[in-house]
């Protein structure tokens, strides 16, 4: 599996971009997004998502985990492939599509190109509580009452080892984010072992 590639960008375009790694070429399909802002630079690195089928593979890069972890989750709702995964991030930043889909405003998801009412309603019920246990919706401001920032990498990898026992990501994110703001200098071992006896 490719993680990232990280090299001299050779070519660019709105749709495309050739990074040259250890004297190979890489074609990664990117959204405009990612174009935006890579445009200019010499080097890059390229976070990748390989899409292997019985007649092509096709390698897609993203600048950020972020703008993956949301291709990768829309590409899971029935009727979304990965071009229109691509197209939706191209017309909305990763923010505005989490806002969209945690707010559930379909018309606005709609808007773009490709996605009729039936698929938009399930990206929203589909994806609505994995954009919060996935951490992708922090940039969303949250209504209403301001908790307590949390250590973030801290939390992540406190919920990655609780979802590797078998546990649910958005309880258990749920549980983890409340331990830090209790206690916002636990290491993440404790907190695994805190939440694992919260968690229900």
């Amino acid at each position: 599996m490719i993680e990232y590639i990280k090299g001299e960008l050779t070519d660019l375009t709105p749709a495309m971009a050739t990074v040259e790694a250890a004297g190979v070429g890489y074609g990664l399909n990117i959204s405009l997004t990612t174009f935006s802002a890579i445009q200019g630079k010499k080097e890059v690195k390229l976070y990748v998502y390989e899409a292997i089928r019985e007649d092509a593979y096709v390698l897609y890069g993203f600048y950020s985990k972020k703008e993956r972890e949301m291709f990768e989750l829309l590409i899971t709702v029935s009727g979304v492939g990965a071009n229109t995964a691509r197209m939706m991030l191209s017309g909305m930043s990763v923010s505005e599509l989490c806002s969209a889909i945690s707010t559930g405003n379909a018309r606005l998801i709609q808007s773009i190109k490709g996605i009729g009412k039936m698929t938009a309603q399930r990206i929203i019920v589909d994806l609505r509580d994995k954009i919060v246990a996935l951490g992708i919706a922090d940039e969303i401001p949250a209504g209403g009452t301001v908790s307590a920032p949390v250590n973030n990498a801290v939390r992540d990898e406190a919920v990655a080892a609780l979802t590797m026992l078998g546990f649910a990501p958005a309880p258990t994110q749920k549980v983890v984010v409340q331990i830090l703001q209790e206690q916002p200098t636990l290491p993440v071992e404790q907190v695994v072992k805190l939440a694992l006896k919260q968690i229900k």
